[in-house]
């Protein structure tokens, strides 16, 4: 007895356990959309999943259940006692009152799995409902690029749908049939009754007509077929495939009518004969006949016969990666950079990047972490107005690691230490007479050096942590550690959700499974609890259809304000004709740029490309969520920069694309590629510099293109980054004719030269470790500059300083303490300004006094080494006072 009223129970237990755990998520989430003031999105995209089940359950129930009824009504004359399922043999009067109920539950059950299958569909239908126009058509077919983007996935969905409902359909009528007996299975095969025969063929002509949308829609899917040179339909596809599968959409409908008629009259020659036709031209059509084609006509006359294809497939993956805006412009390389183009491009010199990111972050954290619970989880690369001048600039925000406190407890983790604090900031070209890196903002808390004042230093919402934290208890947060003790604070933000009721604390108990939530005494009617810290999973729950970043970067306002950017893609593997990236995508735009709070976890979207088609629908679905570019603030608008990986696919794409002439495409007569140096290929750089026609210094992302198996440079790419121009792009192509040192050359010669190697070898001698910092190409005038700093560290846990810079230009190759030193051995006269180890405003005199005491340092270090027996060192050091005194001279 007892067992009979627990199984209930049990089954019970077993579907509102599920129930609420996903009530309860659902309620979390609807309370984190709130606190952002997103709820209209959640609104609206919760409809779209109810609305979406809702259609996929009841075309199934609507299809399924009439079917099963009506098959459930037969009665059968010559029905068998007994129903034979394998070696059991079941009493047919005992199944039959089991029939309907069962099939009812089936039904039941597999409308709720079409309405899980559904659900995931939500985002494919608001596409659909809200598709745009591109105003490009495909070339073969004709049909707008929108019904690509936007149409053909939903219609692929529906017809793999259709397909599942009828084949579920035609098994669960079959069971019910042979149940009731209108099936029977005997020697010669199963015998059908003829209200059963009947059925099947209203079902055969209703599979007709879905196989038949099935042809009409993979004539779209030849459009995105691989023909080895090129992706797209080609030759064979146009003129067979495409025809093939025309004349079997027409041709099925009228097969399955002919089946239906010899189901209908138990003619079994008309019912063979229709699929056996169908299944021959599909066959012949789309496999025998085209590969004959393709290997005696195609192959020995390619070029000539895919050459408009091929065309198509260039144009449609140049628009798929938005390369069209590119604008090639040839550059005349010259070597007659003089001292005086030198001074002339102060601002280049002074900006170029010393500082590699790994380094730097090794050094900050030795630096500037301040405690073990402190930790600096990656570099970035901006630009700000600094004491008057515009600065490249590196930057760590300092954040909390979870993973390092000291003593993990609950009240430790969860009240007490809540967030990081401050940043590191410094120039990317300035060093310390130690090698070290210079710094704007630094220490806890912040102490400015520069006009950037940072107001409000803590960071709740980062990269490092995603764990959730109350503030507002009874417990003081830790703030800061000083000398005489620790500082604590008091959240004063809007983050986060309110747990004064008791409701919330009990949900917030269950959501995140413990029990201290409800039951410490420390929570109070002010607290709240923030949760979905991690700015990555922020951004994601609130547009999940958007693709993000992987390297957001930390911006410091005009009112002191610690913010993430965080660029953000859509994309589709949906537009045909174009080359796919690894996962399939074929379409991709950096369309909205995300702006997080680090205090307060607020977030904006800003829209920065509003021509992008997908975006546009996006917008229309979601009119709440993104805003225009010209709503950004100004404090953050001028740290907008073009995403770096988003340049790399296009560079990795252009490389190929920048051919458009379909038979320079198909020999691949000037095929580019990204240089590499050792393993990897070189990566986009940010840099500040002059652009060749421009009057003023700017910041831009650039990367260098070699010919393909050559060490050589062909061109380099740049992407502007500020005001009006941001987002344009230009390619400055080398002539052909002549040899531009490429980096791994320029690599290979520095390796060769006999001074640089020797010092390279003493040092990892005496036990150092050798750091090889990023070759940087840079662009002066007509000319180029190569750059490339050297780290020393006692040992791999050692603290890296940059302790040389190499630099090439032209045939020469030299290797100094400074960018400066290495300057004026190339190009003597003048000495730069800006770019002195020692200058705290970056600024340097080139005064005759300066000059003799930097003479005399040099000259006792000297001293020191002789004395020391270090002949090598002691070398080195004459021979930089040797320039020093020729500048003396001069």
């Amino acid at each position: 007895m007892f067992r009979h009223r627990l199984t209930p129970i049990l089954l019970a237990l077993a579907v509102i356990a599920p129930a609420a755990g996903y009530l309860l998520n659902l309620y979390v989430d609807w309370l984190f959309f709130l606190e952002t003031g997103f709820a209209s999105v959640f609104t609206t995209r919760l409809s779209a999943q109810a609305g979406s089940a809702l259609l996929f359950a009841l075309t199934l129930l609507v299809f399924l259940v009439p079917n099963l009824l009506y098959a459930d009504r037969s009665n059968f004359p010559y029905m068998s006692e007994v129903i034979p399922v394998g070696t059991i043999r079941l009493q047919r009067e005992q199944t039959l009152p089991l029939i309907k109920p069962v099939a009812l539950l089936i039904s039941l059950l597999l409308a709720l799995f079409a309405g899980q299958l559904g659900a995931v569909q939500w985002e494919k239908v608001l596409l659909f409902l809200n598709s745009q126009t591109v105003g490009t058509s495909d070339p073969v077919i004709g049909k707008d690029i929108g019904f690509y983007l936007f149409n053909l996935p939903l219609f692929d969905v529906a017809r793999a749908y259709l397909n599942l409902v009828l084949t579920a359909t035609v098994l669960a009528t079959l069971a019910v049939y042979y149940l009731r007996g209108g099936i029977t299975l005997t020697i010669r095969g199963p015998s059908l009754a003829p209200r059963v025969r009947r059925h099947l063929a209203l079902l055969a002509g209703i599979a007709s007509l879905v196989i038949a949308a099935g042809f009409h829609l993979e004539r779209y899917g030849l459009l995105y077929a691989s023909n080895g040179p090129f992706q797209g339909a080609g030759y064979v596809d146009v003129t067979v495939r495409l025809t093939t599968l025309t004349a079997l959409t027409v041709l099925t409908p009228l097969a399955g009518a002919l089946l239906v008629f010899g189901l209908w009259r138990g003619t079994w020659r008309l019912v063979l004969l229709p699929p056996i036709v169908v299944t021959v031209a599909y066959f012949i059509g789309m496999r025998g006949y085209p590969v004959l084609l393709q290997k005696f006509k195609v192959a020995p006359n390619e070029l000539a016969l895919e050459t408009p294809y091929i065309g198509h497939h260039i144009a449609f993956t140049r628009f798929g990666y938005d390369l069209d805006k590119i604008e090639t412009v040839p550059f005349d390389v010259d070597t007659r950079l003089s001292s005086t183009d030198i001074g002339n491009n102060d601002a280049t010199i002074r900006n170029v990047r010393l500082w590699d990111h790994a380094p730097l972050l090794k050094t900050y954290s030795q630096l500037q972490q301040i405690r073990t619970y402190y930790k600096f989880f990656d570099v970035d690369n901006d630009r700000y107005l600094v004491n008057g001048r515009y600065t490249q600039v590196m930057l760590s925000p300092r954040e909390l690691s979870y993973q390092d406190l000291p003593s993990r407890t609950w009240i430790n983790e969860r009240l007490i230490f809540t967030h990081g604090n401050g940043i590191a900031m410094g120039p990317v070209s300035r060093i310390s007479r130690e090698g070290l890196p210079e710094f704007y903002v630094k220490d806890i808390p912040a102490v400015s050096l520069a006009d950037i004042k940072v107001t409000r230093p803590e960071i709740y919402f980062g990269e490092l942590s995603n764990e959730y934290v109350i503030v507002r208890s009874k417990v003081p947060e830790f703030s800061y550690p000083t000398a005489t003790g620790n500082i604590n604070t008091t959240y004063q933000g809007s983050g986060g959700v309110p747990l004064g009721s008791l409701l919330h604390k009990a949900l917030f108990a269950a959501y995140f499974r413990t029990e201290k939530i409800l039951l410490s005494s420390d929570i109070t009617a002010e607290s709240r609890i923030i949760y979905n810290r991690n700015i990555a999973k922020r951004v994601r729950e609130l547009a999940p259809f958007l693709r993000f970043d992987g390297d957001p970067y930390m911006v410091v306002d005009d009112k002191g304000r610690l913010k993430w950017l965080i660029d953000a893609y859509t994309h589709s593997p949906h537009l045909p004709y174009a080359k796919p990236l690894k996962g399939g995508i074929t379409y991709m735009r950096n369309a909205v740029k995300a702006v997080v709070d680090a205090y307060d976890g607020s977030v904006d979207f800003y829209i920065s490309d509003p021509e992008d088609v997908i975006l546009k629908a996006y917008a229309r679905i979601f009119p709440a969520l993104f805003k225009p570019m010209a709503a950004m603030p100004d404090g953050l608008r001028s740290h907008v920069r073009y995403s770096h990986q988003f340049l790399q696919v296009q560079a990795a794409m252009f490389a190929t694309y920048h051919m458009t002439d379909p038979k320079v495409f198909y020999n691949k007569e000037n095929l580019w590629e990204i240089p590499a140096l050792g393993d990897r290929p070189m990566e986009p750089y940010y840099t500040i510099m002059k652009l060749p026609g421009e009057q003023k210094e700017e910041y831009i992302l650039l990367l260098p293109f070699s010919p393909s198996k050559r060490d050589n440079l062909a061109a380099w790419l740049t992407a502007r980054c500020d005001g009006d121009n941001y987002g344009k792009i230009l390619a400055y192509t080398f002539p052909r004719d002549r040899l531009i040192y490429g980096p791994k050359q320029i690599d290979a010669r520095i390796n060769q030269d006999s001074y640089i190697s020797q010092q390279l070898t003493l040092w990892s001698q005496r036990g150092s470790e050798v750091i090889r910092g990023s070759m940087l190409v840079i662009p002066i005038e007509k000319s180029l500059l190569y750059v490339q700093p050297l780290f020393l560290a006692a040992d791999k846990a050692g603290l890296p300083e940059l302790r040389r810079v190499i630099v090439a230009f032209g045939d020469e190759v030299v290797m100094e303490e400074t960018l400066e030193l290495a300057l004026q051995r190339i190009f003597g006269g003048k000495r730069p300004a800006a770019v002195s180890r020692t200058a705290a405003d970056g600024e340097s005199g080139a005064s005759s006094s300066s000059l003799a005491r930097e003479a005399m340092a040099v000259y006792e270090r000297a001293i020191a080494l002789q004395r020391q027996g270090n002949w090598s060192g002691y070398g080195e050091e004459l021979r930089k006072l040797e320039q020093l005194l020729k500048q003396l001279a001069r």
